[in-house]
């Protein structure tokens, strides 16, 4: 219930004049429960009052100010790490650092920072975010995963962060439907002033836009000095340490050539044990390799 009242205290602040039938759907309680919960916040000191008729409602006194008391330390915290994910998602203006100074009472415990080393990376990044929030067009050359490049126009909806990679659902007038983009693999990215009116329909995430992905199961090898890499790029159920210190890895992941590329950065570091079709074709990329080097 006093979750469901601070809720009600933040929606009157950005609605006001509701009705009892519309914090009723919102909250879905009853609309007897909603008049016992805005009792409960008069009696608590809360200036919310209805007002009958046309034009009325239910509202909180214009200068009534929300006190930070009404809040428990652990809820503060956790309003503080959500401002702080904002600004690593470079969503900073001036009223996320008033609000972090309305909470902050201690020093802060984390530090988010979702984007990567690249300083065009963080471009593409704050370019798409730009447009999302200004509703315009992007376009931009998008490379797939046998390396071809093709121009796109699409009309950027949602910043995903998935896997340890950043990704924008869109809806792509190429295809005239809508598309999952890699943001590493998006280059040239222009912000056009063409804006469009689409919003993401509820029912599109990342994981039921349209995409078939065959995925690819190995069997890896990995030398005990390259430990650090195990630990940090797969999970402890994929990971089976060996007597001699070396780790097995059993991993699931989309299919591409990027996987073998993957696999080629751990250099003699390790060995595909299975399946063999793999293990073939990393070797005929190893025998390449070798044959540019003579």
């Amino acid at each position: 219930m006093q979750s469901r009242l601070f809720e009600i205290i933040y929606y009157l602040l950005d609605k006001p004049g509701v009705t009892a039938g519309e914090l009723s759907a919102r909250f879905e309680v009853s609309q007897r429960t909603i008049y016992r919960d805005i009792d409960a916040l008069s009696a608590a000191g809360i200036p919310v009052y209805a007002k009958q008729g046309k034009g009325g409602g239910i509202f909180l006194l214009e200068d009534f100010v929300l006190n930070k008391a009404m809040l428990s330390k652990r809820e503060m915290d956790e309003i503080l790490m959500g401002l702080q994910s904002l600004g690593a998602a470079g969503y900073e203006n001036s009223l996320l650092h008033k609000m972090g100074a309305f909470f902050r009472e201690t020093q802060s415990w984390v530090s988010v920072d979702f984007s990567g080393w690249s300083a065009q990376g963080k471009l593409t990044f704050y370019t798409v975010k730009e447009a999302i929030l200004a509703r315009n067009v992007l376009v931009f050359a998008y490379y797939g995963a046998s390396g071809a490049s093709e121009r796109r126009h699409v009309e950027p909806l949602q910043l995903v962060f998935k896997s340890r990679s950043w990704y924008m659902l869109g809806f792509c007038r190429n295809r005239n439907d809508y598309r999952v983009f890699r943001l590493s693999r998006m280059k040239h990215v222009e912000q056009t002033e063409e804006t469009f009116e689409r919003a993401l329909p509820a029912e599109e995430t990342i994981t039921s836009a349209p995409a078939v992905v065959k995925n690819m199961a190995f069997t890896l090898k990995v030398a005990g000095e390259l430990a650090y890499r195990v630990y940090d790029e797969f999970e402890p159920e994929q990971v089976q340490r060996q007597e001699d210190g070396s780790f097995l890895v059993r991993a699931c992941y989309p299919a591409g050539e990027w996987v073998y590329g993957y696999i080629l950065s751990y250099g003699a570091g390790a060995e595909v044990l299975e399946p063999k079709e793999m293990r073939e074709q990393v070797r005929r990329r190893v025998n390449g390799m070798a044959g540019v080097y003579r």
